[in-house]
């Protein structure tokens, strides 16, 4: 499962979107240099961290800050909701109704048994994740755009490591995450266009934890 990443404000200008506007992208770079480069962990009652998403706007793409993991009657969920499985969005498509991308430059996990934290990237470029969203509101009433991050079959090279990674859409097909119906199809045509990218994967071995 992908239970932190990170955000490098030094990313190369790579685009998320194809066509994505300077707005846009300096706006996820900013708000990484704000944070000098914290690695991002799930929200939560106690973590009230939110992080930067792309989600459908009304002409363009657009940025907002999103709330990792779901709110279930003002409490975050107490079933496990900060990753979605590809195969469940595969088989109830309806999970896709909202949807997002998550910007990072990197992602953690930890090997086990050996207890080893291993970061994955590619080589230091932006990438985009692909993540489902659902409104979600706090004790207090305020409310959230919920995300979770959509995870496929890590291929043999990675999974000794862990046997899961985030679904990396390419900027080619950022778009049609963002607009696309809620289908199957369109699980489908993410996890045939996140191959390239999910071959460019590098892994590298950790001496602390993220």
């Amino acid at each position: 499962m992908c239970a932190s990443y990170g955000l490098d404000p030094r990313f190369s200008d790579q685009q998320l979107i194809e066509e994505a506007d300077d707005e846009l992208m300096e706006g996820i770079r900013a708000w990484a240099r704000r944070n000098a480069d914290e690695t991002l962990r799930p929200t939560g009652r106690n973590l009230r961290n939110l992080n930067p998403i792309v989600v459908p706007g009304d002409d363009a793409p657009a940025l907002e800050l999103g709330w990792w993991g779901f709110l279930i009657d003002g409490r975050p969920s107490r079933f496990p909701s900060i990753n979605t499985r590809s195969e469940r969005l595969q088989d109830r498509p309806g999970g896709l109704r909202g949807r997002a991308i998550v910007p990072a430059t990197r992602w953690f996990e930890l090997q086990k048994p050996a207890g080893v934290w291993h970061e994955f990237g590619l080589d230091g470029a932006l990438f985009g994740m692909a993540a489902v969203t659902q409104r979600g509101r706090t004790e207090d009433g305020s409310w959230f755009t919920c995300y979770s991050i959509v995870m496929q079959p890590a291929p043999e090279r990675l999974a000794g490591v862990h046997d899961r990674m985030p679904v990396l859409l390419p900027p080619g097909f950022a778009a049609d995450w963002l607009a696309g119906a809620a289908t199957r199809e369109l699980m489908d045509e993410a996890l045939l266009a996140a191959a390239d990218e999910t071959r460019q994967v590098r892994a590298a071995a950790m001496t602390s934890a993220p």
